[in-house]
């Protein structure tokens, strides 16, 4: 556990088994595809979209394929399934930043689903000349590795322990990265609990709350929309999420 994690329990059994409602919500997600097409288009930058514990780049496709189609260069993490940080991963990781970085001669955005947000955050602190902004999806980065429903699968993927943190991969998860970044989270995760997800509100920090599954989050019209939002900002020009209008009903103020 870092110094400022929060002790959280992790969400109940109920929500646990309401994640089957993802596949609904990767319905809700084609289905919505006439509506996510009037999101901003972005400026061709490079995004790097990080998968969850063990997942793969194929969780990803519909999120990368859409974003895309939005007018940016987007990679997948090209690792295979996510195991945590074994062996040359950290490593691997920190060289594809670069490499897009330097193949388009810009900064690059990091988005993280899950576990792939911890990723996100630290690379950022890690390479904050390199990056443009973090988005977070689902990710515990403010609670301790037990305030989720998945930490025995990470100690039996991984082969660390769960709370083991490694002092030269960005320091303390819960202190935000120096770039723009944005936490979204649902109370309905039957993953991660919602408190540890959420960011502390600051001058380039927030947090935008949407209403899903946890392993229905990278496909959630809700979530896409805020991703693809976030992205379009001119870069040095970050400003919080918009709630007014119709978005207050889909993105409710989150700490009410």
């Amino acid at each position: 556990m870092t110094a400022t994690a929060q002790t959280l329990s992790p969400p109940s059994r109920t929500l646990m088994f309401l994640e089957g409602r993802a596949i609904h919500e990767f319905g809700a997600f084609l289905g919505a595809l006439p509506l996510l097409s009037l999101a901003p288009r972005g400026d061709r930058h490079p995004v790097l979209v990080l998968p969850g514990l063990v997942a793969s780049d194929g969780s990803t496709r519909a999120l990368r394929t859409f974003l895309s189609g939005k007018g940016y260069a987007v990679s997948g993490w090209r690792q295979g399934r996510n195991y945590g940080l074994r062996e040359g991963v950290q490593h691997a990781m920190v060289d594809l930043v670069q490499e897009l970085s330097d193949r388009h001669g810009r900064k690059i955005s990091l988005v993280g689903w899950s576990l792939g947000g911890l990723y996100a955050r630290q690379l950022a602190k890690m390479m904050p000349d390199r990056v443009r902004q973090v988005i977070t999806l689902g990710s515990p980065f403010a609670g301790d590795p037990h305030s989720t429903n998945a930490w025995r699968v990470y100690e039996w993927a991984s082969g660390r322990k769960s709370n083991e943190v490694d002092p030269q991969f960005g320091g303390d998860l819960a202190v935000p990265p120096p770039v723009p970044t944005t936490a979204i989270f649902s109370r309905t995760d039957g993953v991660c609990a919602w408190q540890g997800c959420m960011e502390k509100t600051g001058a380039q920090t927030e947090s935008i709350e949407i209403e899903s599954s946890h392993c229905g989050m990278g496909h959630h019209p809700a979530a896409v929309f805020a991703v693809a939002d976030r992205l379009a900002q001119k870069e040095g020009s970050w400003r919080p999420f918009d709630r007014s209008g119709w978005r207050s009903v889909v993105y409710p103020d989150p700490h009410r």
